[in-house]
C-alpha cells in the first residue's frame, strides 16, 4: 500500500491518519514483511536533527507518523497537507490490535519493565482477544551484547511475530527499529508510552490538552524532575527550527 510522505526538518513523515496509517500495518504484517514504524514527536524529531547518527537511524524507518500536534501543525503549515488530526502512538496501538485482532495476528512486545509489559499484555488480552500474545521481553535498560541481540532476533521470528510493539523510549526505541530492519520479519512499531499508558501505569492528559498541543506540559507536571529538562529544550528548538524554515521559505 502506498502513501505520501513529506519532509520536515529533514525527517520524512507519512501523510496518514490512524485509519489508513493502520491498514500499512496490517497489510505489511500479513505479509511477514520487515517494516519499521515510528510514533516520532517534536522530541524525536528534534533529537534527530541534533544528533546526525540517531537521524540517519530514523530516516531508515519506513512509516514515521506525526504524534505530535506541533508536528501535524508545521506539516500543514509548510506542505498544506490539511492533516486534521496527529497519529499518537498510543492511539495507533489501538487501532493497529483492534485489526490485528479481527485476523488473529501475532503480536510481540519488546521493551519497558517486568511489571508494565505484564501489565500491558493483560490489557490486550482482556481488551483484543483476538491477538495472539507470542512473545514478551522486558528491556535490559542497556545495549544487547551481539550474541544477545542475535539471540532475540531469532526467538522474535521463530515466534512467527507479524507485529512487534517496541517500548523503550524515544531515541532507543528508534534505534532499535532501524537497526532491526531485514533482521526480523515482521512490522516493528516504536510506540514509546503506549505501553505505560494501556498498561495503567501513566495516565493520559486530558483530550483538550492533546488537541491544542499541551500534552508536553500535562507530563511535565505528572514528571518534572525527569521532563523538565527534555520539554525546555526540545520546545525551544522545535520553535526555532519551524521559524528558521519558515523564514527560509519566505525568501
Amino acid at each position: 500500500m502506498e502513501f505520501e510522505k513529506r519532509n520536515l526538518f529533514g525527517i520524512d513523515y507519512a501523510i496518514v491518519d490512524y485509519d489508513s496509517a493502520s491498514d500499512v500495518i496490517i497489510e505489511y504484517a500479513e505479509r511477514h514483511d520487515s517494516f519499521g514504524v515510528s510514533a516520532l514527536a517534536a522530541h524525536g524529531l528534534v533529537t534527530s536533527v541534533r544528533d546526525k547518527t540517531i537521524g540517519e537511524r530514523v530516516k531508515k524507518i519506513d512509516m514515521a507518523v506525526a504524534d505530535g500536534q506541533p508536528v501535524r501543525w508545521a506539516l500543514n503549515s509548510f506542505h498544506k497537507v490539511g492533516m486534521k488530526d496527529r497519529v499518537y502512538g498510543p492511539t495507533l496501538t489501538l487501532h493497529v490490535l483492534e485489526k490485528a485482532a479481527k485476523r488473529n495476528l501475532n503480536v510481540y512486545l519488546y521493551g519497558s519493565t517486568e511489571e508494565t509489559i505484564t501489565a500491558f499484555s493483560v490489557f490486550i488480552k482482556k481488551n483484543y482477544p483476538g491477538v495472539n500474545l507470542c512473545g514478551i521481553h522486558p528491556d535490559r535498560f542497556r545495549d544487547a551484547t551481539p550474541e544477545e541481540d542475535e539471540a532475540d532476533i531469532q526467538k522474535i521470528n521463530a515466534a512467527d511475530a507479524h507485529i512487534v510493539l517496541v517500548g523503550r523510549g524515544c531515541p532507543r526505541q528508534e534505534v532499535w527499529v532501524a537497526d532491526h530492519l531485514g533482521k526480523i520479519n515482521a512490522v516493528m512499531m516504536a510506540v514509546g508510552a503506549a505501553f505505560d499508558f494501556h498498561a495503567g501505569k501513566l495516565k493520559q492528559a486530558p483530550k483538550w490538552m492533546q488537541d491544542h498541543g499541551l500534552e508536553w506540559f500535562y507530563r511535565l507536571v505528572k514528571e518534572p524532575g525527569r521532563l523538565w529538562k527534555r520539554y525546555l529544550t526540545t520546545n525551544s528548538y522545535f520553535i526555532y527550527l519551524f521559524l528558521k524554515y519558515k523564514l527560509s521559505k519566505k525568501k
